[in-house]
């Protein structure tokens, strides 16, 4: 986090004697270098960007030691170089904190080391396949937050109210616990591609299995995460809230009888198997079956849309939903346009309506620097509102 980011700051007592072109270039050269230990572009910091990061620096901190204004003895001397030193440190966070609010996020994380195996165990990454006509691409069907989130999430769209409801002692499934869905989608898709081929050669006649079982470091590989301790703990309780929360979808096309189908994200879990430091090493999921039905029992090919592996690597929760949403309504035009109102009408955002669009700009402002997956992002003004425009990015454009 950028937060763990350690800068040699100059002493209060420096800063403030220096003119205020001096402290403008200091500050800028603070920045270029944070710009460089965390991976962003360095840039120019405007005027009012300065201003808040010279009020930073000098604001006085609550470490400061009573000592005589001017140090004779050695209690004295050392009490100011203590407070000093204190403050320095209290001063650390704030000021990297500054630099992470005034300069731009990058869009995607690093990817782990071993990222190059990931092409080996999966050609392509799909997401939820089409229920009754109804495709959960056009909304967020978890939370976009890591935070734990109870209650329900709802969805009144033209043709369909959806509900989304976690359970009381998990919470909400977030966006990254979706990772995990997105797998077993995946393995179920090439699994089903395998069994048509062998079935058009008159090779196989079994069907895909309804669970299946694969070893948790394999599913971080495909998440593109690191295997550490702490990630195999996160995986247990991410398994957890995709188990507890059920989707409601309530058609309204059907006139006055409204079919009504409540599904959950997995059907079932269970570890298999743990490794000798207690993390988890086989799972066993049970896939429900409207996912099942959707992906093999479908006539030809299934309604599924590919994501690009990209899309493990976006770090915040309303970059991946805007993906999603992009790729879904951008698929055929090349272009699709949202209202900032529509737009968190279809996030479950907890959010109120100022500060989700707010977010959304600085979303937006970082794509300018740190490329998106597949498509330009653009904030225009409408009748009314700004509207989110998301453009397919052409081959020849592309990075």
């Amino acid at each position: 986090m950028s937060t763990s980011v350690r800068l040699v700051l100059m002493s209060l007592e420096a800063f403030g004697v220096l003119g205020l072109h001096e402290k403008n270039a200091y500050l800028q050269d603070l920045a270029d270098t944070f710009c460089t230990r965390t991976r962003r572009p360095t840039v120019e910091l405007t005027k009012e960007a300065l201003s808040r990061l010279r009020r930073f620096y000098s604001r006085r901190s609550l470490a400061d030691l009573k000592v005589a204004p001017e140090p004779v003895t050695d209690l004295d001397i050392a009490l100011k170089a203590l407070g000093e030193a204190v403050k320095l440190n209290e001063r650390q966070p704030d000021i990297v904190g500054a630099l992470t609010a005034e300069l731009p996020a990058p869009v995607l994380r690093a990817a782990p080391e071993d990222d190059s195996q990931m092409s080996f165990f999966v050609p392509s990454i799909y997401d939820a396949p089409l229920k009754d006509d109804v495709n959960l691409m056009d909304v967020a069907p978890f939370s976009l937050g890591k935070a734990k989130r109870g209650g329900e999430i709802r969805y009144e769209l033209k043709d369909c109210i959806i509900t989304i409801d976690g359970s009381a002692s998990a919470g909400l499934a977030t966006v990254f616990d979706y990772d995990i869905f997105l797998h077993m989608v995946t393995s179920l898709a090439e699994e089903a591609r395998r069994y048509r081929l062998e079935q058009e050669k008159g090779l196989r006649t079994d069907v895909p299995a309804r669970v299946y079982r694969p070893s948790t470091s394999h599913i971080l590989k495909f998440c593109r995460r690191s295997s550490g301790g702490k990630q195999y703990k996160d995986l247990e309780a991410a398994l957890d809230r995709l188990q507890g929360t059920r989707i409601k979808i309530v058609n309204l096309t059907g006139g006055s009888r409204r079919e009504v189908v409540t599904m959950p994200l997995i059907q079932t879990f269970k570890v298999i198997s743990k490794t000798t430091t207690g993390n988890i090493d086989m799972v066993e999921i049970g896939i429900p079956d409207w996912v099942y039905n959707g992906v093999v029992r479908e006539k030809g090919n299934p309604q599924i849309l590919t994501l690009n592996p990209e899309y493990f690597l976006i770090t915040q929760g309303i970059g991946r939903f805007i993906y999603r949403l992009a790729r879904r309504a951008a698929g055929k035009s090349g272009a699709a346009r949202y209202g900032l109102k529509e737009l968190h009408k279809r996030s479950g955002s907890t959010q109120g309506l100022p500060q989700f669009s707010f977010q959304v700009r600085q979303f937006v402002a970082s794509t300018r620097m740190f490329p998106f997956p597949d498509y330009d992002l653009e904030l225009v003004p409408g009748r009314r509102e700004e509207v989110l425009v998301m453009r397919e990015r052409k081959p020849e454009e592309a990075d």
